[in-house]
């Protein structure tokens, strides 16, 4: 069984790697390595920690997506920031048809499974329900997440650094066969292993890679292939990552710097990006993230140069050196 995917010239020009971490994915994904027994390190202390934490209404969100198996696709709906704030306020917005078409899917995928009264209030468009829905996410994120979002991001932010250097030195034929093990590139088509047989036609709508925190083993996809077509794929972690920092580091460069001044930097620091890539990634404005970035490069801990109509920051070695001085081997 495969997923296969069909490229045309225009669809390669219009793929993109996601400017970061997608808050919703990582809710829904998250929920997956919670409930499923898997002999892996990497998110055993997270798993120990969440479990303890797990709000009550996150049943709400259990019973949309299901430990295997379909999970209703407006749970994860795209936005440019791929905040938690931007996420849970898109699935608000969420259209009668959509809740309708995702239910009755749901229902008929899962044929033995029973849902609750309020999915069938959900299916007819019912806001008070939606509204539960999206509470219960940010709940579940607050209380799961949150406390790992800076280390979560930082790791999605290496990878994506690297990938485009891949994309960079090879062009788009080496970033697919790279993508994962199973991947298989022969213009026109991406082929990647999945639980079952699934076709997308990009059709000259582009595709959107988004590296992916909490996804395991193979990619994933939306089931309706007429939604904006996105791949998320698992990255490299380091399996220390959910035991913190060492506490005599992180307090100095934050003392230091401030506290967003110094996520700033790191975020920089993983890969040259925009001003408006800088505020997407840390869910601040544009006018903190320009002037964060003015600030440190003042001090010699960047540059920045103008590439069309945007601004493109680069840490200096300065930098690397101050933040290998307290994060040591951070930066490669």
């Amino acid at each position: 069984m495969a997923l296969r995917i069909h490229f045309t010239g225009e669809d390669l020009a219009r793929t993109r790697i996601a400017p970061g971490c997608d808050a919703m994915w990582e809710v829904m994904l998250s929920l997956y390595r919670l409930r499923r027994r898997e002999r892996t390190i990497v998110f055993s202390q997270w798993k120990k920690e969440a479990l303890a934490r797990v709000p009550a209404a996150t049943r709400m969100l259990t019973t949309l997506a299901p430990a295997r198996g379909y999970t209703v696709d407006f749970l994860t709906p795209r936005t440019e920031p791929g905040s938690m704030t931007a996420g849970t306020e898109a699935l608000r917005r969420t259209t009668r048809e959509r809740l309708h078409l995702d239910l009755t899917e749901l229902s008929w995928r899962h044929p033995g499974r029973r849902l609750p009264g309020w999915v069938g209030h959900l299916a007819e468009g019912g806001s008070q329900t939606l509204g539960a829905v999206a509470d219960a996410a940010e709940a579940y994120f607050e209380a799961c997440l949150s406390p790992y979002w800076p280390r979560i991001r930082a790791q999605v932010g290496q990878e994506r650094a690297r990938r485009a250097r891949v994309l960079f030195e090879g062009g788009w034929e080496a970033v697919f066969a790279t993508l994962h093990p199973s991947a298989r590139w022969s213009f026109p088509t991406l082929e990647l292993a999945y639980p079952a047989d699934h076709d997308i036609h990009l059709n000259g709508r582009g595709l959107v890679l988004q590296p992916s925190f909490f996804c395991r083993q193979t990619p994933i996809t939306l089931r309706d292939p007429e939604l904006p077509p996105v791949l998320v794929y698992p990255i490299e972690h380091d399996p220390t990552w959910a035991h913190g920092e060492t506490p005599d580091r992180r307090p100095t460069l934050t003392s230091l710097l401030g506290p967003t001044r110094a996520q700033v930097l790191e975020t920089i620091a993983h890969g040259d990006c925009t001003t408006g890539e800088l505020a997407r990634q840390l869910d601040i404005p544009g006018s903190t993230a320009s002037r964060q970035a003015t600030t440190l490069r003042q001090a010699g801990l960047v540059t920045s140069h103008r590439l069309g109509q945007a601004v493109i920051h680069t840490v200096t070695d300065l930098g690397t050196a101050l933040l290998n001085n307290h994060h040591p081997g951070l930066i490669a």
